[in-house]
């Protein structure tokens, strides 16, 4: 399984974010510290915002921050929100699916088994958790040096 570029940018968007409390951080901070494209970034930060999970505020002066407590942002439920297509194999949509032996086949249960249990172990993680750890308690550090907070 791998997830898009889009929701890999998002789940950093929202560390970056995270790490940050309190403040407005501009998307250029974010695009300079991660090397992602400016355009790319504008377009995650409007499906985070658009799904609840950042506030955004127009301007010279403004920026984004984070409209949940970290606690409350499970990242399960990020990937099902940002994440554009889940489909593992071309018969989990009916309306593309060209397979042959769909009908008699048992894979597509599997499949799906283990997508359900690889969103369900992100589910049992929360933003605050990735911020609390030790690792994540240097973060901000990186982020500087990286100089982008």
């Amino acid at each position: 399984m791998q997830i898009s570029l889009h929701a890999d940018y998002a789940l950093r968007t929202l560390i970056y974010v995270g790490a940050n409390p309190g403040k407005q951080v501009s998307t250029a901070a974010i695009s300079s510290a991660y090397g992602i494209s400016k355009h790319h970034l504008v377009r995650v930060v409007h499906t985070l915002h658009k799904t609840g999970y950042l506030n955004v505020t127009a301007g010279r002066t403004g920026g984004v921050s984070l409209a949940k407590d970290p606690a409350d942002i499970r990242l399960g439920q990020v990937i099902r929100k940002v994440e554009p297509n889940l489909n593992l194999v071309e018969c989990f949509d009916k309306a593309t699916n060209t397979c042959p032996i769909i009908d008699v086949c048992d894979l597509k249960p599997y499949l799906r088994r283990a997508l359900e249990a690889f969103l369900d172990e992100l589910d049992r993680h929360t933003l605050a958790d990735l911020l609390a750890q030790s690792r994540g308690k240097n973060l901000a550090k990186v982020l500087v040096k990286l100089g982008a907070a």
